[in-house]
């Protein structure tokens, strides 16, 4: 399994971004689509999740309202729209893939495959 992820960049307070990330050597018939995020200094979080059955996308509540997951399951890829972005935002973001069970599906741990990272960052 091979995820790249890819849409990074600089952006001001206020901004948007749609980062990506591409699946291969697997389908996401059974399996979650996370992001996760790691800012300067900081452990790895949980920022969204999806799965291709229709489970309703999971926000962590510092995204909530601001980011959008989606996928496109034709393309094997896993979108996540950023808006409204701010300073708190700033971070390298990596997408993963695994079977969670319910309580863990926050947790990095859970998630067996993960792409490289993609750099974010906000400038206020």
């Amino acid at each position: 399994v091979q995820l790249q992820a890819s849409g990074g960049g600089l952006v001001q307070a206020g901004g948007s971004l749609r980062l990506s990330c591409a699946a291969s050597g697997t389908s996401f018939s059974n399996r979650y689509m996370g992001w996760f995020r790691q800012g300067p200094g900081k452990e790895r979080e949980f920022v969204a999740l999806i799965s291709r059955f229709g489970v309703t996308p999971y926000y962590a509540d510092s995204v909530k309202g601001r980011f959008t997951i989606s996928i496109n399951n034709a393309k094997n890829t896993v979108y996540l729209q950023m808006n409204s972005l701010n300073p708190e935002d700033t971070a390298r973001y990596y997408c993963a893939t695994g079977t969670p069970i319910h309580s863990e599906r926050e947790n990095p741990s859970a998630y067996g495959y993960w792409g490289q990272g993609t750099l974010v960052t906000v400038s206020s």
